[in-house]
């Protein structure tokens, strides 16, 4: 049987704002069409009534034209998020492996996300040094930003 990872989807409130900091952020590359999804299949295979959503889906850097995608959709009714923290139950973060953490956090904090640690330097057995923090998009979907040395 094969088995291959596909995408991971964040629920917005603004698809296209959210979209646009992950572009230019990131890196990420938008992969036409746009979605604008709605119907009883929707419906029946989300389990959400009434879904209607619209949205797009990015491509994300480090893995050539067929790598995983970020998909970004915002759903016509939907629920707010309760809280931001990266110890709640459930799928908590997605992870950049960048050059220079310092540097990015700088650009997450200019488009609009928000740092929820400090960046952090660690040696981890076995494994290499680590410089890493947790910061948000916009929305406040949690990020993590590591480099190896």
């Amino acid at each position: 049987m094969k088995i291959r990872y596909k995408h991971t989807n964040i629920v917005a409130r603004d698809w296209k704002e959210l979209a646009k900091f992950y572009e230019e952020v990131f890196g990420c590359v938008r992969v036409p069409p746009e979605r604008h999804l709605s119907g009883e299949w929707l419906e029946k295979g989300t389990g959400v009534r009434d879904a209607s959503i619209e949205g797009c889906q990015l491509r994300l850097p480090g893995h050539g034209d067929h790598g995983p995608i970020l998909e970004i959709f915002q759903y016509y009714f939907h629920k707010a998020r309760l809280s931001v923290s990266a110890d709640r139950e459930g799928i908590m973060h997605i992870a950049f492996e960048v050059e220079n953490v310092e540097e990015i956090v700088e650009k997450v904090l200019a488009h609009g996300g928000q740092k929820l640690g400090d960046i952090t330097r660690a040696k981890v057995e076995e494994v290499g040094d680590l410089v890493f923090v947790y910061v948000t998009d916009p929305e406040g979907n949690i990020i993590e930003l590591q480099a190896w040395g």
